[in-house]
């Protein structure tokens, strides 16, 4: 699990610095500042999650594969793809409905880090 973590964290990173780039250079003179805002909420989430992700393989690698580790990993990655995802998608397009998923992708991120917590919890 550690190496599939390492490899899923990573490319989230490449993928955050990727987009963040080609939303100040490319899309920037296309967005309005509101739209501008959204597409770098969901950057910023993006990056700060594929991070997390980076962490629990560090962890995993340390103390050994569990499943609150397992299931954080893979809820930080579901809220990338539903809350960043959406948020692109919605900054891109404009289509206010695609906002009702991004509360999604927030609890995803809820539930990762809290089985972060319980995973230390239960190391003692």
């Amino acid at each position: 699990m550690f190496r599939r973590f390492i490899m899923i964290g990573s490319i989230c990173a490449f993928l955050a610095v990727a987009l963040g780039a080609f939303g100040a250079h490319v899309l920037k003179p296309h967005l309005s500042a509101e739209m501008m805002a959204v597409f770098e909420t969901g950057v910023h989430y993006h990056m700060m999650h594929a991070l997390g992700i980076l962490l629990i393989a560090i962890l995993a690698e340390k103390f050994g594969t569990s499943k609150q580790l397992v299931q954080a990993g893979w809820a930080l990655f579901i809220g990338i793809i539903l809350f960043s995802g959406s948020l692109y998608v919605l900054a891109v397009t404009g289509i206010k409905v695609l906002g009702a998923i991004t509360p999604l992708g927030g609890v995803s991120f809820l539930y990762g880090w809290l089985m972060l917590f319980v995973f230390a919890l239960k190391r003692r």
